[in-house]
């Protein structure tokens, strides 16, 4: 069992249901998923071969495939068509969550180049977070010398909470670095 997922268990359930006062332990805030996002834009539309690449870098990251994903609607000022390949997402679940979230907060999130701590305006309004990456190279599965251009991502963090506030005191027990 994850590390981070064993802590949850046992330590922040239990703090959460004092300190916002539910009855059921079902009521306690936890994560559904996280979802990594990269769009190279319109590079990608004009030189479609860089996909692979991304898809390769966001794997890696997430040890978990990467899925190709496509623009719905054709754009002409864009240059884009509906159902060209214009991305690569990937969603984690279960133990790869978890672990990707420890990942997050341990290693590549102090990596990062004049960090202070993640903005708290990024939750949805339904305990929901998002979060972006300038650089994918701050992850230490990311090799320098394979990098051909640094991209960045977007990191959405899913969860049960009800409101913003459920949602913060969790990430916040989580490990998640906010500023003060």
């Amino acid at each position: 069992m994850e590390r981070l997922k064993k802590r949850y268990q046992d330590e922040i359930a239990p703090e959460l249901m004092k300190k916002h006062g539910y009855k059921n332990v079902m009521e306690v805030p936890r994560l559904e998923k996280i979802i990594i996002s990269v769009s190279p834009g319109s590079e990608a539309v004009a030189n479609p071969k860089i996909l692979p690449g991304v898809a390769e870098e966001v794997s890696a990251i997430a040890g978990q495939k990467a899925v190709m994903t496509k623009s719905k609607k054709a754009i002409s000022n864009f240059k884009l068509r509906a159902g060209l390949q214009i991305g690569v997402r990937v969603t984690l679940r279960r133990d790869r969550m978890w672990s990707f979230l420890d990942r997050l907060n341990s290693l590549a999130l102090p990596r990062v180049r004049d960090f202070r701590g993640l903005p708290r305006k990024g939750f949805d309004g339904r305990g929901n977070y998002n979060m972006g990456l300038k650089e994918q190279i701050v992850f230490p599965e990311i090799n320098f010398e394979k990098v051909e251009k640094i991209r960045g991502m977007n990191i959405t963090i899913c969860t049960t909470a009800k409101t913003d506030a459920e949602g913060m005191s969790l990430l916040e027990s989580l490990g998640v670095p906010f500023r003060k």
